[in-house]
């Protein structure tokens, strides 16, 4: 993560400010672990330690972010600041594409005969 998408991040996370227990260490390389292991798929016990700390912090504060709303608020500034910036397009694209589900992949019933035997139907009589 280059500096200047630091200085981006920073300010939307929490601070350590009037937090009892143990603060926060160092967010950047906990944020830079937490991108690195969805950059490349790796199980969380499989992220460097030597770059990026223990799992165990990455994977709490990842957690912790995701429950209290954290990534949804620096998701929501970074793009109100892209926004702002002119740097969104918001021209949307619908595609009329139509996917059709596999016939026993639904959970409608069947007439008799498309089953090839009397099947029961378990829905409530």
């Amino acid at each position: 993560m280059s500096d200047e998408q630091w200085a981006r991040i920073e300010p939307l996370l929490p601070s350590n400010a009037g937090r009892r227990g143990h603060p926060f260490g160092d967010d950047r390389r906990v944020v830079e672990g937490i991108a690195y292991r969805y950059r490349t798929g790796v199980a969380w016990r499989d992220v460097p330690r030597e770059h990026f700390g223990p799992w165990q912090t990455i994977w709490k504060r990842h957690r912790r972010y995701a429950a209290d709303g954290t990534w949804d608020r620096v998701l929501a500034g970074l793009l109100a600041q892209a926004d702002a910036a002119g740097k969104i397009d918001w021209t949307v694209s619908v595609d009329a594409t139509i996917n059709r589900a596999h016939q026993h992949a639904t959970n409608t019933t069947r007439p008799e005969q498309d089953t090839g035997g009397n099947v029961e139907s378990h829905a409530r009589r």
